[in-house]
């Protein structure tokens, strides 16, 4: 089984090396390839076609907050943008784009298995070593309101989420 796991995670590292992700050591609801594209927050886009850059900073303050920095999450239907995501924390951090209602579900999967060695193979949810960096290239296929968030156990409710805005 070890060696099942250690060849699907290599696998998956090196079919999808953009994403900086790597496999769930305890699953909770990895997505099929199939199912990306039918994510209400977009699907992964293509390099060669970004509109724009937004830098992430992930870190932690002296008060205790944890934050996701960046400029205003504004985009427009269709809008391929390349997220260039920077942990400047001393913890690890997790960012993952998605509906508020599917990141409240993962949250609480990720409290059930807190603990848990785990890692993303989803082309929209990563988690970043202290000081690591990586990018995301997303494309924003459907208007409405979206969550940037760290759904490591702690971190969301410490004031690791963003607004995503989709549309005119």
């Amino acid at each position: 089984m070890k060696n099942f796991l250690l060849t699907t995670a290599l696998t998956m590292s090196l079919a999808a090396p953009a994403f900086a992700a790597g496999e769930h050591e305890a699953s909770h609801g990895d997505m099929k390839s199939d199912e990306h594209a039918a994510m209400m927050v977009g699907m992964p886009g293509d390099a060669s076609k970004v509109d724009r850059t937004i830098d992430v900073t992930l870190l932690e303050n002296d008060e205790g907050q944890m934050l996701i920095e960046s400029e205003d999450l504004n985009f427009k239907k269709g809008e391929t943008i390349r997220f260039k995501i920077t942990n400047k924390g001393e913890l690890e951090h997790e960012f993952v784009l998605d509906t508020v209602e599917r990141n409240a579900e993962h949250k609480e999967e990720m409290m059930e298995m807190a603990g848990m060695d785990m890692k993303h193979a989803d082309p929209n949810r990563m988690i970043l070593d202290a000081g690591a960096s990586a990018e995301v290239v997303w494309t924003f296929s459907n208007d409405g309101a979206y969550e940037a968030a760290c759904l490591i156990p702690g971190h969301y409710e410490s004031g690791m989420h963003r607004k995503v805005s989709v549309g005119k």
